[in-house]
């Protein structure tokens, strides 16, 4: 076994300290002699656990007399875009990516409706309203369109669902952005948006009567015809394609 270097050791302790909220976002860091006398480290073995943790995402480093190390809790971001970068390099398709994005959103719609609140509700509502207000602004509408998509999986209370979702979310909205670029106000991208809103209004009536299964099904029904009008004849599209 390699026995893990002092910087390292640092470092997880210092993140577990992140993780735990024992720091919260913003919060500076001690000072450096401080640490090195909690640690007992010399400032190198120091600096070095912060570029640990810088390179994660969980602290940035400002330079100067009002510098230091301040905390960022984890959002996610770090893993989607780690997962971006190994989708690319393994050519996965966009057919693959809207594939899991449906195994991933469908349970959730179910999730969704067998545990909403009354806030909940007022959430999903809200966020048709805004959609409805934008359908004849179609850059706009996709947008709002993509919001109402993740707020359901972010609903569903499983934030393990909630964190693969984000993983593949950037590249669905890229692909969607870049769709919707092309074929704005056309009439099938009129049908097609019209569809899809009332997907959402059905799939919120079904939310508000808790009918997980029905909620379920008809989440993925619109899933796969929202796959079929996007990727249209890009099926074979790479993630690398998309993102280049």
């Amino acid at each position: 076994m390699r026995i893990p270097k002092m910087a390292e050791l640092v470092a997880l302790e210092l993140r577990r300290r992140i993780v735990r909220g024992e720091l919260t976002e913003g919060d500076a860091l001690p000072a450096e002699a401080e640490l090195m006398a909690e640690f007992a480290v010399s400032r190198p073995t120091l600096r070095e656990a912060f570029r640990v943790l810088e390179s994660e995402s969980l602290i940035s480093i400002r330079r100067g007399a009002r510098g230091g190390a301040r905390v960022h809790v984890p959002d996610g971001s770090v893993a989607a875009r780690y997962a971006g970068f190994i989708l690319e390099h393994r050519s996965a398709t966009l057919q693959d990516v809207y594939a899991a994005r449906t195994v991933i959103e469908a349970p959730c719609a179910g999730l969704l409706a067998g545990r909403r609140t009354a806030a909940d509700l007022d959430r999903l509502h809200t966020a048709l309203a805004e959609a409805e207000s934008l359908i004849d602004d179609p850059p706009a509408f996709i947008r709002a369109h993509m919001r109402f998509h993740a707020l359901v999986v972010e609903l569903s209370g499983n934030q393990t669902l909630v964190l693969l979702n984000g993983m593949v979310r950037h590249i669905i909205d890229r692909a969607n952005w870049s769709h919707v670029d092309l074929d704005a106000g056309t009439e099938e991208n009129v049908r097609a948006n019209l569809s899809g809103f009332r997907a959402h209004v059905r799939l919120v009536e079904l939310v508000a009567a808790g009918d997980a299964g029905e909620a379920t099904r008809v989440w993925r029904s619109h899933l796969e015809q929202a796959h079929e009008y996007l990727l249209g004849n890009r099926s074979t599209t790479t993630v690398l394609d998309l993102l280049r």
